[in-house]
């Protein structure tokens, strides 16, 4: 018994140590809470990896988390209306974000990971100094919700389900009046 809890303390140190590094190599957000079903974490570590990077991207704009996040053949499920499906679809979508809310970050609230899929709950800050279609910032805080799923093959995000508060987004940004 106490031989096990040894084995099983020394596998959780090497997960973690294997996570931070990752993260300092990459400036991964890290979620502040992850579930995995007990006996499955080592099979969770390509899906957790990838709804990082993706987070990442959405914190910082850079293409090159899509690379490592999104399969060449990715595909938006619940595709909003005028958005390119694809990588470029999400590309788009993040720089018309930024042109609104420079600072736009996005905070991994809770990871879910079932088989082959990642539930996300994220957590979207910024503020409002650039413009939104006919609206110029005034600098208000932006804070909206999220949740995202994920199905992840090899290592890469190749499906997304997604819902986004849309309404406190718009109210925030002035188009909805409250």
């Amino acid at each position: 018994m106490l031989r096990q809890s040894f084995v099983l303390s020394l596998s959780l140190i090497a997960v973690f140590t294997g996570a931070a590094l990752t993260s300092a190599e990459e400036n991964l957000p890290a979620p502040q809470s992850v579930v995995v079903a007990a006996g499955e974490e080592q099979a969770a570590e390509p899906i957790i990896l990838a709804a990082r990077r993706y987070a990442a991207f959405w914190n910082t704009g850079e293409a090159r988390y899509t690379e490592a996040a999104l399969a060449q053949n990715f595909v938006d499920r619940t595709l909003p209306s005028g958005r390119r499906q694809g990588v470029k679809g999400v590309l788009e979508a993040s720089k018309n974000f930024r042109a609104a809310i420079p600072d736009l970050r996005a905070e991994i609230e809770e990871l879910l990971v079932v088989n082959d899929r990642a539930v996300v709950r994220y957590s979207f800050t910024g503020h409002f100094t650039g413009s939104f279609k006919d609206l110029k910032g005034d600098g208000r805080e932006i804070s909206f919700r999220a949740v995202d799923i994920y199905r992840v093959q090899d290592g890469q995000i190749s499906d997304n389900w997604h819902l986004e508060d849309n309404l406190s987004l718009m109210q925030q940004l002035g188009i909805v009046k409250p």
